[in-house]
């Protein structure tokens, strides 16, 4: 084995340095000015863009294409894809239900509907978790609790005065 080749540099390191430099100033203005998104809104098409440009990015610094501008290029079709799927999804509701899925039910009206939590692979213990960290212990508090679309669980209570007639209820999401 040839140890002097394994730390050899396949590049100048003032053209690393440069590659790097670039890159990292393009994708902080990419991420922080272009695409402005709060860290509680990461979607699956959110974690695919950052996967996609991840590997851009690698191939830019890395050398793999001919110059830093070609991976700014691909970053750029990326970003625009995602920008326009989420401004189509955003204008034609259509467009939205086949690209964002729907909240799943998971509670309601006190009563565990196993059949989707067997969907989204969760168990009995990790609802009753998720419904712990709302400051929800009892399974009859709940008029309805959701896994939304973002991986985000919400819960409706159901207000303390509500009799088995059904009584007025308290809509607040928690």
């Amino acid at each position: 084995m040839d140890f002097a080749a394994l730390f050899a540099l396949s590049m100048s390191p003032l053209e690393l340095v440069i590659r790097g430099t670039a890159l990292y100033w393009f994708l902080i203005f990419i991420f922080r000015v272009a695409v402005p998104r709060n860290i509680g809104e990461i979607t699956i098409a959110d974690v695919l863009l950052l996967v996609l440009i991840a590997d851009a990015s690698q191939n830019a610094m890395a050398g793999g294409y001919t110059s830093v501008t070609d991976g700014f290029v691909l970053i750029v079709t990326l970003v625009g894809w995602s920008a326009a799927f989420d401004w189509l999804a955003f204008r034609f509701p259509a467009i939205q239900k086949i690209l964002e899925p729907p909240p799943i039910i998971l509670i309601r009206h006190g009563r565990i509907l196993h059949k989707n939590l067997r969907k989204e692979f969760m168990t009995v213990d990790e609802l009753k978790a998720k419904l712990r960290e709302h400051g929800i212990e009892d399974l009859m508090r709940v008029k309805a609790a959701y896994l939304e679309s973002d991986g985000q669980f919400s819960v409706i209570e159901v207000d303390g005065n509500v009799s088995d007639k059904g009584g007025s209820t308290d809509n607040r999401v928690i």
